[in-house]
């Protein structure tokens, strides 16, 4: 190991050196056993820039997740069916297969997924790939693994190929230290869950490698999402969704968490609205990489009256989860996002009522929708 750093050492200084006199600037690139290696900024990565095609050729990992679907489509649209590849390690449904490309891509292999961005000519790479709350409570080494590891290999083939990258972030990257009503972007974190903990280096990462390396990196620190389209996936803000299969389908809830946990929320829509948007706004408008969002605030028992004015009948019971409820008591009762509002015009569209409303829209064929109505 001394003879490789030795040799590395030497390359560095031999690359930071020119006849001229001038620096060149240096790009991070992975090396084995070394820290990220550095090459002079003009060698040939065969990625391509903006100005070489009409839209970005995007890469979505963990695809298959609640958001990852959504943003496809949505990108899709703007951007064309073929310069959207959406990739996970689990195999796709026929609809999700058949609507776009679908690749492989397991982002805790570097190799693959490096040839992946090099042979697809990747120039955005959204990151969704990542273990929720609750789930990364219950497996901590295979979340660190995910949410960590994982980040690293994104972003050393991030800045290594000039890449334009969005890693999700979350309310679960804050903690009881912060200050809760509501939260601005920038205070005091000290989340005490993998996730959080692992969303919160995903930041500062992602910051470092901007200031460090030129990386273009965006981030957004999500609420909870609601959406009609998936299950819900082990995150303590699931039982905004599951509330809604369970009234058409049984009319009884039980929800795990409090009745007055008040948590920022979103609805799928808008989240996805400002994803692109934020991936799109000029980098000159932005006074910093990881922002709020939010769209509104409510809690279990406020979601519940909301619901039970298209389904009466609905039974709502409480059986408060310990695990999730602790989690949730750390969390922001409300965002503070005026810089996102300020800086790239970011504006939701949907409060409670038309969340509910939507979510029925989608969902609600059942008997139960009707007899409501």
């Amino acid at each position: 190991m001394p003879v490789v750093k030795n040799v590395s050492r030497a390359v560095s200084q031999l690359l930071q050196s020119s006849g001229c006199g001038c620096g060149i600037s240096i790009v991070p690139v992975r090396c084995i056993g070394v820290s990220p290696r550095q090459v002079a900024s003009d060698a040939s990565f065969h990625s391509v820039s903006f100005a070489e095609s009409d839209h970005p050729r995007v890469l979505i990992t963990g695809g298959l997740g609640q958001l990852g679907v959504g943003l496809a489509k949505l990108l899709r649209k703007r951007f064309g069916k073929s310069n959207v590849i959406l990739s996970d390690i689990r195999k796709p449904a026929d609809n999700v297969f058949y609507s776009g490309p679908f690749i492989y891509a397991d982002i805790l292999d570097y190799k693959n997924l490096r040839e992946i961005v090099v042979n697809n000519r990747i120039t955005w790479l959204f990151h969704y790939s990542a273990l929720l709350s609750a789930v990364g409570e219950a497996n901590v080494p295979l979340a660190r693994a995910v949410n960590i590891t994982g980040l690293h290999n994104v972003l050393d083939i991030a800045a290594e190929h000039n890449l334009r990258l969005f890693v999700p972030s979350t309310i679960g990257a804050f903690g009881p230290t912060s200050p809760r009503d509501p939260t601005p972007d920038l205070c005091i974190q000290r989340p005490r869950t993998i996730y959080g903990v692992s969303k919160v280096h995903a930041e500062l990462m992602g910051e470092y490698y901007h200031y460090r390396y030129g990386l273009d990196f965006r981030c957004l620190r999500y609420p909870g999402i609601i959406s009609a389209d998936s299950q819900p996936g082990g995150g303590t803000t699931d039982y905004a969704v599951q509330i809604f299969h369970d009234a058409i389908k049984t009319g009884k809830f039980q929800c795990n968490l409090k009745p007055d946990t008040r948590l920022p929320m979103m609805y799928i829509d808008d989240c996805l609205k400002a994803t692109l948007e934020v991936m799109e706004a000029p980098a000159e408008a932005l006074s910093m990489r990881t922002y709020n969002i939010s769209a509104m605030s409510f809690s279990p028992e406020e979601l519940a009256q909301e619901v039970q004015k298209h389904v009466p009948e609905l039974q709502v019971t409480y059986n408060v989860d310990e695990v999730r409820q602790a989690i949730a008591d750390s969390w922001p009762m409300n965002f503070d996002d005026r810089n996102a509002r300020r800086d790239w015009g970011w504006k939701h569209d949907y409060d409670l009522p038309e969340l509910v409303t939507t979510m029925f829209s989608f969902l609600g064929s059942d008997s139960r929708i009707a007899q409501a109505n």
